[in-house]
């Protein structure tokens, strides 16, 4: 790094401009602290490219992702927090105050938020990223309501392809499971549930090789993984469920992770450093929902306000 970058001095960092890190910049500099916001070179995370939000409180005709990070950005900056458009890439948590070190600056905060949310994983296919938000989706509770009477896809066989495809029979009319392997990873009690379920159906030993579509997807093309026959399979959805991957790497050695990466968290949103805390998907494996992130946010806000008083 380079040695002469500029230093500032701040009271709260939040790294990362998702639902957690806005709400917790919104809290922070209405209390009167100094904040900055380290955006990332995209602002508002996973939520910035959902079409449509339709289950946050307060908006009963829903609102774009965009949208939604639009108002939280401007909430925050009225309340005086920074917003920044960097990548932290090196942290120092073992001195105070805390150092984190971006291509264009030096920060060194009294409190640190880490709210860099997790990343779902991909097919890496052709036409998933054309199709995003066009038909391919990761998150039903976000998505499912678009695909009322519909045939879609779920790519998946663990605990979250199988509960999400459960959610989805609410809608479609019929969920098709297609996993590469000949059997689900998926707990038994989940198991039971979807092949007793009329709407779900089974494509096994098999992976999607490219999603095709026109102003939206209409289908699939498929290979069987044992045979090699390739076929086509005709959807209006494509929910991928493989897994996510929280975006920690940078605190690795820095902060208390379990097996899968994501941050150790107490119920009060503290890290193992004290006065550097967690909100979000970076620390929450579980709900990944646009409210939660943001509740998370906002907690860890709260106490690191008390933290700093406390230091005082």
């Amino acid at each position: 790094m380079n040695a002469k970058l500029p230093v500032r001095q701040v009271d709260a960092l939040v790294i990362g401009s998702g639902p957690a890190g806005l709400s917790a910049a919104i809290y922070l500099s209405r209390a009167n602290l100094n904040t900055v916001v380290l955006s990332g070179m995209d602002l508002g995370g996973q939520v910035s490219i959902t079409y449509m939000v339709e289950n946050y409180p307060g908006f009963p005709d829903g609102i774009s992702g965009e949208g939604l990070v639009e108002a939280f950005r401007t909430q925050a900056e009225k309340f005086g927090a920074e917003i920044v458009f960097d990548v932290a890439v090196e942290v120092d948590f073992s001195r105070r105050p805390f150092v984190v070190k971006t291509y264009g600056e030096e920060i060194h905060a009294r409190t640190v938020i880490v709210a860099t949310g997790a990343t779902a994983r991909k097919l890496d296919v052709p036409g998933e990223e054309a199709f995003t938000g066009r038909g391919v989706s990761y998150c039903a509770t976000c998505d499912g309501h678009f695909f009322q009477g519909m045939d879609v896809v779920v790519v998946g066989g663990g605990d979250s392809a199988v509960e999400e495809a459960l959610f989805l029979t609410r809608y479609a009319s019929s969920v098709t499971i297609i996993h590469r392997r000949d059997q689900l990873r998926a707990s038994a009690l989940l198991q039971e549930r979807a092949r007793a379920n009329d709407k779900i159906a089974f494509i096994w030993n098999t992976v999607v090789t490219e999603i095709l579509g026109d102003e939206a997807v209409h289908s699939l093309r498929l290979k069987n993984v044992q045979t090699g026959e390739e076929s086509l399979l005709e959807t209006k959805g494509v929910f991928i469920f493989i897994g996510h991957t929280p975006n920690t790497a940078l605190f690795q050695g820095q902060l208390e992770m379990d097996e899968r990466g994501y941050l150790v968290v107490d119920a009060r949103m503290h890290t193992s450093v004290p006065g550097v805390f967690a909100a979000g998907e970076a620390a929450d494996p579980h709900f990944r929902q646009v409210i939660t992130s943001a509740g998370m946010g906002a907690a860890a806000a709260m106490e690191a306000g008390h933290y700093l008083e406390n230091e005082r």
